[in-house]
């Protein structure tokens, strides 16, 4: 199978089955590519779902009758060779002409005249096609009408620089292992292999790289000098300020970036790390062992204390908790597909529940760190301010901070802002 018809086959499990696209890129049949062609499919797949509402919109002036729910492979290959034509500036001769050939791969030849006849009129008329679409702001920002609404309401001021900023390609940036060594030696180390990175003034601990490499290419990866994650979220552990000797809770803790972060930092915590997913704990596991840590793992729902909880309470508690991921859509495009409006709410919810529960397992004086990778004030600031007005014993630590922007609650922190994805924090302290 080739990439690019591979890539129409992962592309209708995200948009028609909706499936995420890190579940569907981990399936045999992209593993059994060679690397280059893994590389054009995630290239293909990531663009795509970026600019879903744009290409969308111009789908519907080229094609007026709807393909049948059997043939969506060939509506996700048009979709391709569409990015191709407009964002990947492939010669035109070349993407339509591989585009029909991914139909004979797809058993589905028929369809080569249709994709063949859908592409050259685009090539004619793509100056007309592309100024009608982008009449409309949800195709020209590519981003779902009813998402595009709420955040206009949340920033607005800044709503088109997130837009902008979302459909960007995030960079690669590393967690420095400070145990092992500091960040500006570990920069020196990049450059004497060739690979240019910049420090982050606000994240002690972070790199970005000026082009991204395979993990195989950093110095000490496999050793635990070294990790990818944004810099944003390393924040967390600087935030939470552990202690030695400390027991602390890392709720809904996979895939364990920042559960490896905590241990990192502090010797001698107890960490507790739960998630309800036994699949992605294993990938807390594996994050542990290459970096030579140790956390006790729960497989567990961590809003339901009385399934795990011993009754002893926590010094701190980080809840990463559940949310939209509005702040990461540069990372995952695919959250503006599979996202709904009504989804929210619910979010909201469970937010509100995971608080409310695991309040009772922090000690007086201890402090909660509660995070989202979201931009949406329903589930950060109004969150943590209702919260705090039901809580008698909960205060609002203040955070002395030059990253984000200070809310009613909290601090918010949005996309491509310090080179980061948006994130937001607030840290609740616990009455003595």
């Amino acid at each position: 199978m080739s990439a690019r018809a591979t890539a129409a086959l992962c592309l209708q499990r995200v948009i028609y089955e909706g499936e995420s696209l890190t579940e569907v890129l981990q399936d045999r049949a992209v593993a059994n590519l060679n690397p280059q062609d893994q590389a054009l499919l995630r290239d293909m797949c990531f663009g795509t779902l970026r600019w879903h509402e744009r290409l969308s919109a111009i789908l519907k002036k080229l094609v007026k009758k709807a393909l049948k729910a059997a043939d969506k492979d060939v509506e996700c290959l048009l979709r391709i060779g569409l990015y191709q034509l407009i964002y990947q500036r492939k010669p035109d001769h070349a993407a339509v002409n591989e585009t029909v050939k991914a139909t004979k791969k797809l058993k589905k030849d028929w369809a080569g005249k249709l994709v063949n006849g859908v592409l050259r009129t685009f090539i004619r008329q793509q100056a007309e096609l592309l100024v009608q679409a982008d009449s409309s702001v949800t195709a020209r920002y590519a981003f779902p009408d009813w998402l595009l609404k709420r955040i206009q309401i949340a920033w607005t001021d800044d709503w088109a620089d997130i837009l902008s900023a979302s459909n960007t390609h995030a960079p690669m940036t590393l967690r420095v292992n400070q145990r092992v060594q500091t960040t500006a030696a570990y920069q020196a180390l990049l450059q004497e292999a060739g690979i240019a990175a910049e420090l982050v003034p606000v994240v002690d601990s972070a790199l970005i790289l000026q082009t991204p490499v395979g993990v195989e290419q950093l110095p000490g990866f496999f050793s635990g000098t070294v990790s990818v994650q944004d810099a944003a979220a390393q924040l967390a552990a600087q935030l939470l300020d552990c202690q030695a000797g400390m027991r602390v809770l890392d709720a809904c803790a996979a895939p364990g970036g920042k559960t490896s972060h905590l241990l990192e930092r502090t010797d001698g915590l107890h960490l507790i790390a739960i998630d309800e997913s036994e699949a992605r704990l294993k990938r807390v596991t594996e994050n542990l062992t290459r970096l030579h840590l140790h956390a006790e793992l729960v497989t567990a729902d961590a809003g339901d204390t009385a399934a795990w909880w011993d009754g002893k309470l926590f010094d701190r508690i980080l809840l990463d908790a559940p949310c939209s991921a509005t702040g990461v859509i540069r990372r995952h495009p695919d959250i503006k597909v599979l996202r709904r409006d009504s989804d929210i709410a619910e979010l909201q919810q469970e937010q509100e529940q995971l608080l409310n529960n695991l309040w009772h397992t922090l000690r007086p004086g201890g402090l909660l760190l509660y995070a989202t990778c979201s931009i949406l004030p329903e589930e950060n600031s109004r969150q943590v301010e209702a919260f705090l007005a039901k809580q008698p014993d909960a205060t609002l630590e203040p955070m002395s901070a030059v990253w984000g922007r200070e809310q009613p609650a909290g601090r918010q922190l949005l996309p491509g802002e310090h080179a980061t994805d948006g994130f937001y924090y607030a840290l609740l302290c616990k009455a003595g």
